[in-house]
């Protein structure tokens, strides 16, 4: 059967979006179409939620494709691509839902392009869940940069929980020639600087948050920032941890605040998080481990360590291997450090 119509079913049951987004950019990479039936069907509220159908939506403009059930709740659904476009593109969750998400689910199909693309989403920047806008900053894209693909990424506006009203923009520099790339150690001596993001709250919760970090983790005074969000529209904050080195992999940690969470013990998570990544031998943190995976079989192979193989990693490598001619395996290599292969 040509490859272009074959239609690969898929099972949503064990994931969440993430299976769905990495299907559709999958699907607008290869040109093969696929149908996931039970959609999120173990999260609290199933099937399609607004941040999904506006990935679907994206990747259905970018890629000319026919789709079926892109609806709200909707646990099935069928998507068959046509012809990237590279271009200028703009979408809108209309709620607070992640914008990085989208942009993620779209950027596959375009660093392959013949001409450049811009992509604006609006909707959330910082959510519970999903990279942050700072995540995409600091840790995915300059990750992405390694394998050969060239953005330039802005963050307009925050958006925070609920009203949302953020807005990203990412520019993508057309015929990214990938090759493969590996992520196997880190600088012994990593720089850690502390963000506190506040938007509409005191200064003092942010300067509590940092204390904590200060303390926990040793961090002089000009490792502390505290920073302002003024045109977000929700009252929030956001404690990030940048861990990075002079030519070395950068990870960032970050944890919202909750209404009725102290500060002392948002920092002190974040703190503990942190902690058990520099105790490990790993190069990876556990949300970028499932990310990479991508990038790595499209560009026919890489290697990466990471403290921890979580189901997301597992069930987006069994996904992948659908799409693309590669194997995925993992074995572990001390008490806490796996070594993810991707070969093609």
């Amino acid at each position: 059967m040509d490859k272009k119509m074959e239609m690969i079913e898929i099972s949503g049951a064990t994931g969440g979006g993430q299976l769905l987004r990495t299907a559709l950019a999958l699907s607008l990479c290869t040109g093969t179409a696929f149908e996931m039936q039970h959609i999120r069907a173990k999260r609290k509220r199933p099937g399609l939620m607004r941040q999904h159908l506006t990935a679907v939506g994206a990747a259905a403009q970018i890629g000319r494709a026919y789709v079926e059930g892109a609806q709200l709740g909707a646990t099935t659904l069928r998507f068959v691509p046509g012809q990237v476009q590279p271009g200028r593109y703009r979408f809108s969750i209309g709620t607070a839902g992640s914008a990085t998400l989208v942009l993620q689910t779209v950027l596959p199909a375009l660093w392959a392009c013949d001409a450049a693309s811009e992509i604006t989403v609006e909707g959330g920047t910082h959510n519970p869940l999903a990279p942050s806008a700072d995540f995409l900053a600091e840790c995915y894209l300059p990750a992405l940069r390694r394998f050969g693909v060239e953005t330039a990424f802005a963050l307009h506006r925050h958006g925070f929980f609920p009203a949302g009203g953020g807005c990203v923009q990412l520019r993508v520099a057309p015929g990214a020639g990938l090759h493969p790339a590996n992520f196997l150690e880190r600088d012994p001596a990593p720089r850690l600087q502390a963000t506190a993001l506040l938007a509409s709250l005191a200064d003092a919760i942010g300067q509590r948050e940092l204390q904590v970090l200060a303390g926990q983790l040793k961090l002089g005074p000009d490792a502390l920032q505290l920073r302002r969000a003024p045109t977000a529209q929700s009252p929030a904050n956001v404690l990030m941890l940048k861990i990075g080195g002079e030519g070395q992999h950068t990870e960032l940690f970050d944890a919202l605040g909750e209404r009725g969470v102290g500060a002392e013990q948002v920092a002190a998570g974040l703190a503990r998080r942190v902690g058990e990544y520099l105790s490990a031998d790993a190069a990876v943190g556990e949300h970028l481990s499932d990310q990479l995976l991508l990038p790595m079989a499209l560009a026919g192979g890489g290697e990466f360590t990471t403290a921890f193989v979580s189901d997301h990693l597992s069930s987006n490598a069994r996904l992948i291997e659908k799409f693309l001619p590669v194997e995925i395996d993992w074995v572990q290599q001390g008490k806490r450090c796996w070594r993810v292969t991707v070969n093609s």
